[in-house]
């Protein structure tokens, strides 16, 4: 009998190793837009934003999702995603009060192989925001 653990562990690694390269893919594409890093896989309440960039008086703050075709990554971002991601922001505005005059923004970036980032502003709305 075999153990399947190792195959799952390599998975793992090869999907966060993936996920590392897209949101740097992604973040290089904001920045070639005008937008500055503000924070990169940041954690608040239980949720994981992948980047909080600012352009101007917005800040955005983006989920990045990486697939093999880009259009398999735009349906990603499921509900309960959203419920998590829009915790953390909250945290996160609550936690840097400096940005009470800025607008929000909910972006999401869609990365697939050998595909320029898609950058989608606006993507989903902040909820409770």
């Amino acid at each position: 009998m075999t153990d399947a653990r190792p195959e799952q562990a390599g998975k793992r690694r090869a999907a966060y190793r993936r996920g590392h390269r897209a949101e740097w893919l992604a973040l290089a594409a904001l920045m070639l837009k005008g937008y500055w890093p503000i924070g990169r896989r940041v954690s608040f309440a239980g949720g994981e934003i992948d980047l909080v960039v600012q352009r101007w008086n917005t800040i955005a703050f983006v989920e990045v999702k990486a697939r093999s075709r880009r259009d398999d990554a735009r349906e990603a971002i499921d509900a309960a995603k959203k419920r998590r991601f829009s915790r953390a922001v909250r945290s996160w505005i609550g936690h840097n009060p400096w940005c009470t005059s800025m607008t929000f923004r909910a972006d999401a970036v869609f990365v697939g192989a050998r595909e320029w980032p898609a950058h989608v502003a606006d993507a989903f709305t902040i909820e409770g925001l």
